[in-house]
């Protein structure tokens, strides 16, 4: 609607069409209105509102019926009778529709159709109501429920509907182009083009179509071609509103003026027969613009925006007695409609008033409307309360009806027994004419059964049921005796218990009682933490990570480095790999392989863990490939075939990158020959039901040069052809990476009968024999030893479910052939010899490869909690070092955060009904001496200068620090005041206990939003060089506003005007600042550093949390301790990190001054507990600026001053 040109008296609403719409009443709203309503703070009032009880209605005169409120202060911008029921719908500038039922105008239904869009018009179907909006068409049943959404294209702007039959309907706008949509498909069949564009109105008869044009012109169009077939120029202005009645059409509008627009006071009459105009009708309305001409009794109905209403012959003037003025709550009229008996008119104004105005006290909408469909009360009949508790209640104070005829669910056995459908056997033409290529058969269609039939699947007859990974509810479905098989306390899953204070009162000492480092399991796709502890304890792989370091914001090698480094400062704590594991999210190949677990599978143990372990083994190693190429340009992942191109080869392919040619040989005879490598090689299992006994490494052998029969495109035959193809190796890899691919019972069944091969084989070896049904005792077998009285075999239980060799031996043959065989210390001594040459000789200049197992992944089955992944790591002798000053080596289970050395013979045993092997790694000898082992800390000192904001509308104007200068780089020793902000990504979950206590079953995950540090130190004291906003792509649910001052859009790249950053940016600033040797001061930094997750060195933390502390007290808040020792008010309506590091390092200041820099902790102490009974009798409360003051002031504070 323009509004230009209009009287100035209307000018001040104009802009309110088009902004935001401000909820408040006019203030000649008629206080009636407002009896016993309540105004929603939104601007939507969900009740409506009748201003009177009863009108007198003279029959046959039309007097205000009814006033309702649609939504308070929101303009109604189109009404519409419904044609089928007795119902009035209104649609609003907010996009929401509200209907009322019969005169009375009782509510019916609300609901929202557009969130920003008015509705423009609505139309009465018999299934449900039309709706249409700028760009967006939609069909909903009469009580909100949506039936289509038609989204049109976004450049459109529609104005008018109209429905040409019951299933076509026309949609115009101000494009130059009308849409013909079908109703039955919701698919648009036609675009008719319009010569002027600006539909906006749209009629039709028995012989054309009208189109109003904004311009002012009205266009008669061809009923089938659409084509104009005349045109008339009502207005010079625009076109208000125009309806067609027999022979006449009826116009209003605006015409040109010197001043702008101005309405046209007279209604434009033309006659359709001679397709002229005839005489105008004047109207008497003297101000404001016309709207809706619609016959009613041989009249036309017109009105005005300032409420005047009137009735008017065709043939002549207006009687003045049928002119009437409606009293708009709002300034202005913003819809007419008619109904279709001629007994009601409906008028809605600026304000979301709808005004009914009938000619009778009983007015119906429609001459015959059926009956409309209301909502059912809730009948619930009182029943006496039963209670369960009691075993002698009378179950027959339930109510059930007496009969003496059989109950439907009361089924013979022989009906209710399953009988579920075979599976139909193979048509015997089928194969009768049947062709094979290759290993598949090819055969015409007899067409004797129908197309896409399903058999049922039987589970006694399906007997290559994949169900070893399935884990079932209880033990007793899996063994006869599940009390012999029990999972082993130390493998079964380990969880934190939470209480009120967190994680603080949690002893993992308990679980660990070495000087590793475990993993937290509570992160979300944590199952990977055994897969992390086996890269880091591969020393190479463990130096050439933490040297690695790029611009890339998700880097899984850069992450992988920051959690190997915290690993290595670790003595014994528990380490998180929550950042690593947000950048794994983030990688769109991850959720591709389906590797990103939700919360309730990860928990429940659903999918196996196993395969997922694998892919994940996979993926890590291509994409840690990929990190570290010296390429400038990463590679695209491949997927899970394992193949990459050697060019730019990384230190992650040259520690596990294995050549390869693939030979393909067809019947023809010619032969392809391609070179490939691969990261890690899948044991292929031999396909032999005789129960054949098979070592290791002819498996082994078998899955690395595997040879196997497919079709492939043969250049030479030009077409596909039956090929052999073979794998031959060019060159092992340092670290043979092996996935056993154990996923089905079928393999399980194979390793647990080449253990027993192996088991009796050991026994025959050292001199015994073996019976099924005999036992022997420990000193049986204590005499089972070497000639030289070596103990080989002290226990019997070492020699159980063990197949796999500590050391396997390979050995290129000069005809390009891999030999492989299992290898022990002793065959290796005894072959060699003390003269001859050694390993690393041998490997040299025989091509002869010994590898040592180094760790073994293992999928634990456990019904009770869904089972696990744990790992068996053989540490080296350089960790043990380091950490504990001793050189050896020794077998370890880590079990997230649960390690705990193990005998070796327990890392190749594996019982399959419940330790199923999963990943081996095998690594060549004397590896470490192969590479350079020197960690060079990757972090430089520009990571803290200036550097360019992420956010968009960000200027030095809203700059909040000043980073630090060349001169003042921090050294050993400075203090830097540190306080960051987070937001809540994930709720807490909890419950509670029948005592009424509440346990914490899962924390709630934090992310770190915005991280300040502050100099310590200088003429810039307490002026902070870093106040970064970390920028997320995850879902934030809550930004606790409150406590951090992180308010919505802060991490928004696009509408933020913080100096925005990525966490890995900010992440290096504080690791360098911790490599560099700085003391941090802040206020509860434990949190802080675990949220960030950052391992710093208890020396250079400076905690107030502690310093401010009295053992086996409660924790003291900053805000408390600002008020009490500095006369600081901080923290008043939210937190501030800048406000709150400064406020942290001048506690630290008066905690050197009363303590005389730690020399006097008596007197100090005396402080503390003045502070104490401070705390409790203001009940830990700062008091308001009014109330009591300062404590400075007081005499008690002066005396403890004193000492």
């Amino acid at each position: 609607m323009n509004f230009e040109g209009l009287d100035p008296g209307l000018a001040e609403y104009a802009p309110a069409m088009h902004s935001a719409l401000d909820p408040v009443l006019d203030a000649h709203l008629n206080p009636s209105l407002l009896q016993n309503v309540e105004l929603d703070p939104e601007g939507v009032a969900l009740e409506a509102l009748p201003v009177q009880e009863s009108v007198h209605i003279m029959e046959g005169v039309y007097s205000e019926l009814h006033s309702v409120v649609a939504e308070v202060g929101v303009p109604v911008s189109v009404s519409h009778f419904d044609l089928h029921e007795e119902m009035l719908w209104v649609g609003s500038h907010g996009g929401h529709a509200t209907s009322f039922f019969g005169p009375a105008l009782e509510r019916y239904s609300s609901f929202q159709v557009n969130g920003g869009d008015d509705i423009r018009q609505i139309q009465s179907m018999e299934n449900g109501i039309l709706f249409l909006t700028k760009n967006n068409l939609k069909y909903m049943a009469r009580g909100g429920l949506i039936i289509f959404d038609y989204l049109l294209d976004e450049s459109e702007d529609m104005h008018s509907l109209l429905l040409t039959d019951s299933s076509t309907l026309l949609v115009g706008g101000l494009q130059n182009h009308i849409l013909e949509i079908d109703l039955n498909t919701v698919q648009e069949t036609q675009k008719y083009a319009v010569e002027t564009p600006g539909v906006t109105i749209m009629r039709q008869t028995n012989r054309f179509f009208f189109c109003g044009h904004t311009s002012g012109k009205v266009s008669l169009r061809d009923l089938r071609t659409f084509k104009v077939e005349h045109e008339f120029d009502a207005f010079t202005g625009s076109l208000s509103d125009f309806d067609v009645h027999g022979n006449l059409l009826a116009s209003c509008g605006f015409s040109s003026r010197l001043t702008g627009l101005a309405c046209d006071r007279f209604l434009k009459v033309y006659d359709l027969r001679m397709m002229r105009a005839i005489t105008p009708l004047q109207e008497e309305c003297r101000k404001g613009h016309k709207r809706m001409p619609v016959f009613s009794r041989a009249q036309w109905a017109s009105s005005s925006l300032l409420g005047q209403c009137q009735f008017c012959e065709p043939t002549g003037l207006a009687n003045p007695a049928d002119i009437f003025h409606v009293n708009p709550v709002g300034p202005l009229l913003m819809t007419f409609d008619v109904s279709a008996s001629k007994q009601a008119l409906a008028f809605g104004d600026s304000e979301g008033c709808v005004h009914l105005w009938t000619d009778s006290p009983e007015p119906s909408f429609n001459p015959y409307s059926r009956e409309t469909e209301f909502a059912l009360p809730c009948l619930v009949d009182s029943l006496p309360p039963l209670d369960w508790s009691q075993d002698l209640l009378p179950l027959s104070l339930i109510p059930v009806p007496l009969t003496t005829d059989t109950l439907l669910s009361d089924w013979p056995a022989a009906n209710s027994a399953p009988a579920p459908r075979r599976a139909p056997p193979v048509d015997a033409e089928i194969l009768r004419t049947m062709k094979k290529v290759g290993f598949i058969g090819y055969a015409p269609n007899p067409r004797t059964r129908l197309r896409n039939q399903i058999p049922y699947r039987l589970k006694e007859l399906d007997s290559e049921f994949d169900s070893f990974s399935q884990v079932t509810e209880s033990p007793i479905g899996r063994e006869e005796e599940p009390h012999l098989h029990m999972v082993s306390k130390k493998y079964r899953k380990v969880t934190i218990k939470y209480s009120k204070l967190g994680l603080e009162d949690f002893d993992f000492k308990h679980y660990n009682k070495t000087l590793f480092a475990g993993l937290e399991p509570h992160i979300p796709n944590a199952y990977c933490n055994c897969m992390i502890q086996v890269l880091y304890f591969l020393e190479p792989v463990r130096c050439l990570i933490q040297n690695h370091l790029c611009q890339k914001e998700f880097c899984l090698a850069c992450e992988l480095g920051f959690l190997f480094h915290m690993l290595d400062l670790s003595r014994g704590d528990p380490c998180q790999g929550s950042n690593f594991l947000r950048a794994f999210r983030t990688i769109p190949e991850a959720s591709a392989l389906g590797l990103i677990l939700a919360d309730s599978d990860e928990a429940s143990g659903k999918g196996s863990l196993a395969r997922l372990i694998q892919r994940w083994n996979r993926f890590i190693l291509t994409q840690l490939h990929q990190d570290m190429q010296e390429l400038e340009v990463p590679q695209a992942y491949r997927g899970a075939g394992g193949s990459f191109c050697s060019s730019g080869d990384s230190v992650i392919g040259q520690l596990f990158s294995c050549e390869m040619e693939n030979c393909s040989l067809c019947r023809c005879g010619s032969e392809t020959v391609r070179a490939s490598s691969t990261l890690l090689f899948t044991l292929s299992y031999p396909e032999d039901k005789t129960g054949k006994n098979y070592d290791f490494a002819q498996v082994l052998k078998r899955s690395i040069c595997l040879e196997q029969n497919t079709q492939a495109w043969c250049d030479n035959c030009e077409k596909y052809q039956p090929t052999i193809q073979t794998r031959n190796i060019r060159h092992l890899p340092d670290i043979l990476v092996i996935n056993c691919e154990v996923n089905s019972s079928k393999e399980a069944d194979f390793w647990r009968m080449q253990a027993e091969f192996a088991f009796k084989m050991a026994i025959k070896k050292h001199g015994g024999e073996i019976s099924k049904n005999k036992e022997f005792a420990l000193a049986d077998w204590k005499e089972l030893g070497s000639p030289d009285g070596i103990l080989i075999c002290p226990s019997i239980e070492e020699l159980k479910n063990v197949w796999l060799p500590f050391s396997i031996r390979m050995k290129m043959t000069k005809n390009k052939g891999l030999d492989v065989c299992n290898w022990t210390d002793g065959d290796e001594l005894s072959s060699l010899g003390p003269s001859q040459w050694g390993p690393a000789r041998a490997e040299e200049e025989h091509g002869v490869y010994v590898y040592d197992l180094m760790a073994t992944v293992v999928h634990i089955l456990d019904s009770r909690t869904g089972g696990s992944l744990v790992a068996h790591i053989k540490v080296g002798e350089t960790y043990h070092q380091r950490k504990e000053g001793v050189t050896h080596q020794q077998w370890y289970l880590f079990n997230d955060f649960l390690i705990e050395p193990i005998d070796k013979h327990e890392a190749v045993q594996f019982d399959m009904n419940w330790k199923v092997p999963a990943i081996l790694y095998y690594v060549k000898r004397n590896l470490n001496s192969r590479y350079n082992l020197n960690i060079k800390n990757p972090i430089e000192p520009n990571v803290l200068l200036a550097e360019a904001s992420l956010a968009r509308k960000q200027r030095k104007t809203h700059t909040t620090f000043i980073p630090l200068m060349l001169n003042e780089m921090p050294q050993v020793g400075d203090l830097v005041g540190l306080d960051a902000e987070f937001v809540t990504l994930n709720e807490e979950e909890a419950e509670l206990r029948s005592d009424g206590t509440k346990s914490t079953i899962k924390p709630s995950q934090m992310s770190v939003a915005r991280i300040t540090c502050v100099r310590g130190q200088g003429p810039n004291e307490g002026i902070p060089f870093i106040d970064d906003y970390i920028s997320t792509q995850e879902q934030v649910v809550d930004y606790l506003t409150q406590y951090s001052g992180i308010k919505p859009g802060d991490l928004d790249a696009k509408i933020s005007s913080k100096h925005l950053t990525t966490l890995k940016s900010t992440y290096l600033k504080l690791r360098f600042l911790i490599d560099i040797g700085v003391k941090f001061v802040g206020h509860g930094l434990q949190k802080d550093f675990r949220v960030i997750n950052l391992m710093v060195p208890k020396d250079q933390v400076l905690d107030t949390v502690y310093l401010f502390h009295m053992p086996r007290k409660r924790m003291i808040s900053l805000r408390f301790l600002a008020w009490y020792f500095l006369d600081l008010k901080i923290q008043g309506e939210t937190h501030d990190s800048i406000e709150d590091a400064r406020t942290a390092l001048q506690l630290y200041r008066k905690y050197l001054e009363l303590s005389k820099n730690g020399t006097e902790p008596e007197s100090f102490h005396k402080v503390l507990k003045g502070l104490y009974e401070k705390g409790r009798k203001m009940d830990w409360k700062v008091p308001e600026p009014e109330g009591q003051t300062s404590p400075k002031n007081a005499a008690v504070f002066s005396s403890v001053l004193a000492l």
